[in-house]
């Protein structure tokens, strides 16, 4: 259950950031990623949480390099399972750095997504090359999408948090609330809506759209908790 919990708390300070025009905390130094890391390995989930939350930015980051204005937010949201993934995988014994692996795992969720999305499945090439990999070689889009060190275990307790994730939905949000969590996490069909996409269907306001999701995710945290 710790993963869905993070995901929620991390997708409720996201919704805050995007309704109230935040900014992300900033990123750990160099010492700082070693000291939580280490703190992190010893089963200190607080140090865990400040590693998530410190490398938002991160996110954002690699969400603009693969979006644009009217869709950043989702990536943003899906871009954060990655991280809370990459956290939750890290191994310093087998990995490099803590942030090279994870935004490795930030773009493979958010490439995994943009595949599954037929309207755009059309507009991406697998072999088109993004950048180059510590040694200095050409990497592609193919290349991303498998993690090293990726944990099957982990991966498991992710398909099940899900479960649980929809049947707390049924039971703890209104009509209303259910169809925009469903819509801005594409739970029926793996399309995700923008917040701007669900304020024009339902003839809203893009901020309520913001605050009725926000509402929706603290209670999911709360039934959790």
């Amino acid at each position: 259950m710790g993963f869905l919990l993070a995901l929620l708390e991390r997708l409720l300070f996201f919704v805050e950031y995007i309704s109230g025009g935040g900014s992300f905390p900033k990123p750990l130094l160099p010492q700082e990623e070693r000291h939580y890391t280490e703190l992190m390995q010893k089963g200190d989930e607080s140090a865990r949480n400040i590693l998530i939350e410190h490398n938002l930015r991160l996110v954002a980051h690699i969400a603009k390099k693969y979006g644009n204005e009217s869709n950043f937010d989702d990536l943003v949201s899906i871009g954060t399972i990655g991280l809370i993934k990459g956290i939750n995988t890290f191994n310093p014994e087998k990995n490099a750095r803590l942030t090279a692996y994870i935004a490795r795992c930030i773009e493979n969720e958010i490439l995994m997504s943009m595949r599954s999305n037929k309207r755009r499945a059309s507009e991406i090439s697998l072999d088109e090359t993004i950048g180059c990999d510590g040694e200095g070689n050409n990497m592609t889009l193919s290349d991303t999408l498998a993690v090293e060190g990726a944990d099957v275990e982990e991966e498991v307790s992710f398909k099940l948090d899900t479960i649980k994730l929809r049947a707390a939905i049924e039971s703890e949000l209104t009509p209303s609330e259910q169809q925009i969590i469903r819509w801005r996490y594409g739970l029926d069909n793996g399309r995700r809506k923008t917040q701007q996409e669900v304020s024009e269907h339902l003839g809203i306001s893009r901020s309520y759209v913001s605050r009725i999701e926000k509402k929706a995710i603290n209670k999911l945290k709360k039934s959790f908790d």
